[in-house]
């Protein structure tokens, strides 16, 4: 793969998928073209599939000699974003950023949805909406339900087979990153919803024959595409004038947020959501501190 047609690709995922505006694209094009020209200028022919972290160390103590810390790391997350892509795609095995360490320069905590916000975006669905026949309003309240109740990552819930949903048990099986499982508790009222949209929408989608077990599908009977839940919400938020920038990791982040705030232990929320360390998970107790001071009115002997 040539750096070009790799620069190409990532542009397509930040704008379709992310949703990036054309300024924050332009960074990140720049980063990454900052890059290929420390390469050309020191006649390393290496293509970004192929290339090594002690590479990028070269590169990095380069740049660094002229810029502050903060640029220094904004270039980092940068290209850890652009290779953390071409693994996501099966380009490569694994980052080779992930080896080299962004200046301390404080953590941005994630964004998270009000419940009134999340209710707003599906109150927001049009439920008799459909296309070529297909009742997509139902399918897209099911598919925001499940994003929230079960703090899935987008590419877990297009994966998602009817075949692991275990309604009887209360759980549904999760396959995550590295393939690894999990099995998540789910609720009656989404099993509800999932049930509606299994027995009365898709049961009438002519499915192809390689999407027999898929659980979500598009008018046409194939698995949905990330892209197609990114624009789906986007245009909610749109409609709902709600002045935020979210994308489906937005439900999980507020899935963890919101089972935080009402008292979840961490280690389970760990569990949930499929983090290998609770390093990952603890993100979450900088979001809202206010809950913090009554579990110590609470719980301590002394308050």
């Amino acid at each position: 793969m040539k750096w070009n047609d790799a620069l190409n690709d990532f542009q397509l995922y930040l704008k379709i998928e992310r949703g990036l505006s054309p300024n924050s694209i332009a960074n990140y094009t720049f980063d990454i073209q900052k890059l290929i020209g420390f390469l050309e200028k020191n006649s390393i022919s290496v293509s970004p599939i192929v290339i090594e972290h002690t590479t990028l160390q070269q590169f990095i103590y380069e740049v660094s000699k002229t810029l502050n810390a903060r640029s220094q790391a904004r270039i980092i997350s940068g290209l850890r974003s652009f290779f953390g892509y071409l693994v996501f795609e099966d380009y490569r095995l694994i980052n080779p950023l992930d080896h080299i360490e962004s200046p301390k320069i404080g953590r941005k905590l994630p964004d998270t949805l009000s419940i009134k916000d999340i209710n707003n975006l599906i109150e927001a669905i049009e439920l008799t909406k459909e296309y070529n026949g297909v009742r997509i309003g139902e399918r897209d309240r099911t598919i925001l339900e499940t994003l929230y109740s079960c703090g899935m990552r987008v590419s877990e819930l297009t994966n998602l087979k009817i075949s692991d949903l275990f309604f009887e048990e209360g759980f549904i099986k999760v396959t995550g990153k590295g393939d690894k499982q999990r099995f998540v508790p789910i609720g009656t009222s989404t099993q509800k919803y999932i049930n509606i949209y299994k027995d009365e929408v898709r049961s009438k989608i002519n499915v192809q024959k390689e999407y027999k077990d898929t659980l979500f599908l598009n008018n046409r009977g194939k698995q949905l595409s990330r892209a197609m839940i990114f624009t789906m919400i986007k245009r909610l938020a749109e409609k709902i004038d709600l002045n935020k920038t979210i994308s489906p990791h937005t439900f999980r982040h507020s899935f963890a947020t919101h089972l935080l705030e009402n008292g979840a232990d961490l280690r389970a929320i760990q569990l949930m959501l499929g983090h290998e360390s609770i390093t990952t998970t603890e993100i979450y107790m900088h979001v809202d501190r206010s809950h913090l001071k009554e579990v110590l009115l609470k719980f301590h002997p002394r308050k």
